[in-house]
């Protein structure tokens, strides 16, 4: 990766592409969004498209593609059974991860599904380091209990800690002789950890958790779906990682899991999923449950377009120029806010720039859904759609309780080769405004409430009439057509 320097400039995040296709974007005016968001039942998930200027919602299948996967798309082999398209893409990936046998998914939590049905009994444990929200749901819906043992550290917004998603080993080995190693599931470990910042795990961390597992005779799984932005941190800061390929760090944590599986809506570029297992009776054990909930075994419930696509986008998340961007443009993001004193998650890490909400909008409790609140406000303000991660992503305890997040936290997620400079400039500025503003905004609470997933689909309203003394005070120093 070629450091770019400048000769009267202050160093900036550079795009390592040119664009050479364009979709128009649409920004409506303020009052038009604040009807918006009132017809999406303040759920940013319900907003259409069309009503959104900045869609930061999730990196998940919204990446640009390059021009050699759209290549790709052209070229499949179309069959329902013994898609060469399908061999081609298993190949790539035992080149890549070095693991023989793949079962094939249409997204993420396919896989999930999959692992949750073949190894969760009622009353077993799944470690992790941190949980996602589809992830937990699938353990928990069939029994299970998940247990998070990220180091205390991960949980603080503010830190220089470089890998603040490693798993606590003392805490690993306290929880399995807590539960008995025979009632662990499996151990569970997210590279670059979703839910708390997109925040990375050491090579190191990796190999001593996996140790562990294999000592106690537990099955080490890794979701791979972030992989991408944690092999860039490996090799900028970690100290071993330096002088090693993409390849060569990839190989590294790959040589320690029992099972690999990934969304290819995140890793990869484009749309699917598969699940890498290392052992041929392992995989034997699961090939029944492909079928039955996706599809025939090589082709998953993707099109074989998908497949050709994702193949070529293994080998870019291999490229570091192609993987850097990403979060160089997020740590732009956040240093850009933290400086002006707006409380953010850091460092930055992968998947998009993290606003702490929690001290953002400090008045509003927890039970008022605060991370929330500020997503539905940066809307109002901005066009800019987030995503909440918080309590809102929990689901309640089985007394009716609320299961207050650890964080609460607001993803602007900033998704592959999608957005330039300028337009990550907007969105400074508008949180800007809104931080200098937050004193206006206020909690939400449920009409429609899921008991599944609910911030997919549930409905909510706002506690007061603050969505409208919001618009009117963005209003008064933008004008109405901003």
């Amino acid at each position: 990766m070629p450091a770019i320097k400048f000769y009267d400039h202050e160093p900036i995040p550079m795009e390592m592409h040119k664009v050479k296709i364009v979709q128009q974007l649409n920004l409506l005016p303020a009052e038009q969004r604040l009807q918006k968001m009132k017809d999406a039942g303040f759920n940013t998930f319900q907003l259409h498209n069309g009503d959104i200027f900045m869609d930061m919602l999730t990196d998940s299948g919204v990446n640009a593609m390059s021009d050699n996967q759209l290549a790709a798309m052209m070229t499949p082999d179309d069959a329902y059974a013994g898609s060469e398209s399908f061999y081609r893409m298993v190949d790539k990936l035992e080149e890549i991860f070095g693991i023989k046998y793949c079962l094939p998914a249409h997204q993420g939590r396919a896989c999930e599904n999959i692992l949750a049905e073949r190894f969760v009994k009622p009353g077993n444990c799944v470690i992790m380091n941190y949980h996602f929200t589809t992830t937990k749901a699938h353990i928990t819906r069939l029994g299970g209990h998940v247990e998070e043992l990220v180091k205390d550290e991960g949980l603080e917004a503010v830190s220089d800690l470089p890998f603040k998603g490693d798993i606590d080993l003392d805490k690993l080995e306290a929880c399995i002789a807590k539960e008995g190693a025979e009632n662990v599931a499996f151990m569970r470990l997210e590279a670059g950890t979703n839910l708390i910042g997109g925040q990375p795990v050491s090579v190191q961390n990796f190999k001593d958790a996996c140790a562990i597992a294999r000592k106690h005779g537990i099955i080490s799984v890794m979701d791979a779906s972030l992989l991408q932005d944690n092999l860039y941190f490996n090799k900028i800061r970690e100290e071993a990682c330096k002088d090693m390929t993409i390849r060569e760090i990839t190989r590294e944590i790959a040589d320690q899991f029992d099972i690999i599986y990934f969304s290819a809506r995140k890793f990869g570029f484009a749309r699917g999923g598969a699940i890498l297992v290392r052992d041929e009776a392992l995989f034997h054990s699961m090939e029944d449950l492909v079928p039955m909930f996706e599809g025939f075994l090589t082709y998953g419930g993707m099109s074989v377009r998908e497949i050709e696509a994702m193949t070529v986008g293994f080998d870019e998340s291999m490229d570091m120029d192609i993987i850097s961007q990403g979060p160089q443009f997020i740590k732009y993001c956040v240093d850009q806010l933290a400086d002006y004193g707006v409380p953010m998650i850091t460092p930055g890490g992968g998947l998009g720039a993290h606003v702490n909400a929690s001290e953002f909008v400090s008045h509003i409790s927890q039970e008022e859904y605060p991370a929330g609140a500020l997503t539905c406000a940066f809307y109002i303000c901005g066009g800019i759609r987030g995503m909440e991660r918080g309590t809102l992503s929990e689901e309640r305890n089985p007394d009716g309780s609320e299961r207050l997040a650890s964080m609460e936290l607001v993803r602007l997620a900033l998704p592959r080769r999608v957005f330039t400079l300028s337009q990550v400039e907007y969105v400074i500025d508008r949180v800007k405004w809104l931080y200098d503003h937050r004193d206006l905004v206020g909690g939400l609470k449920f009409v429609h409430e899921p008991k599944t997933l609910r911030f997919f689909t549930g409905r909510l309203e706002p506690t007061s009439d603050w969505p409208e003394k919001l618009a009117a005070a963005f209003i008064a120093d933008f004008g109405e057509d901003q």
